[in-house]
């Protein structure tokens, strides 16, 4: 891995507020030319610092507004079983993240969901369907009060 520098910080700063900027527009935040701010850009892109650019969307206008965390344990647990749980959760749209913790619960689940009725449908008909599931927990969220999509650095 290499060093980042401070101008390589400046950088992913910038670009985590706003990655929709122009070369030219990252150059001027971070007082460099276009150049070097693009080469420097590629660098980290190729060595994994920057993964991807999204555009963040708002759920609720696309009636997804009802957020979920939904704790998952499994029946027993073994690298096939968890193979299988994590490879069926990579393809339920319902689910936007998905964390393997440790404590009483193997997964906390990220789930959005038009309204309670679909996120029933979703706890009938994709979740409880995988047999390897033991429990679930769901909490649901009242408010956003803080959603940060940066890394502090």
């Amino acid at each position: 891995m290499d060093t980042l520098d401070k101008i390589d910080l400046q950088i992913l700063r910038t670009l985590q507020r706003n990655a929709k900027l122009t070369t030219k527009e990252l150059a001027d935040a971070v007082h460099l030319t276009p150049t070097p701010v693009f080469e420097r850009q590629k660098r980290l892109e190729r060595n994994g610092y920057i993964k991807k650019y999204i555009a963040v969307l708002d759920p609720e206008l696309l009636g997804k507004g009802l957020l979920v965390f939904c704790k998952v344990k499994l029946k027993q647990i073994n690298r096939e079983i968890a193979d299988d749980f994590t490879r069926r959760i990579q393809h339920i749209p319902e689910v936007i993240e998905c964390y393997n913790t440790s404590g009483n619960y193997d997964y906390l689940l990220k789930i959005r969901a038009a309204d309670m009725q679909e996120y029933q449908q979703f706890i009938l008909n994709k979740l409880g369907v995988i047999e390897t599931v033991g429990s679930v927990e769901s909490t649901f969220v009242m408010s956003e009060i803080k959603q940060a999509y940066g890394i502090n650095i």
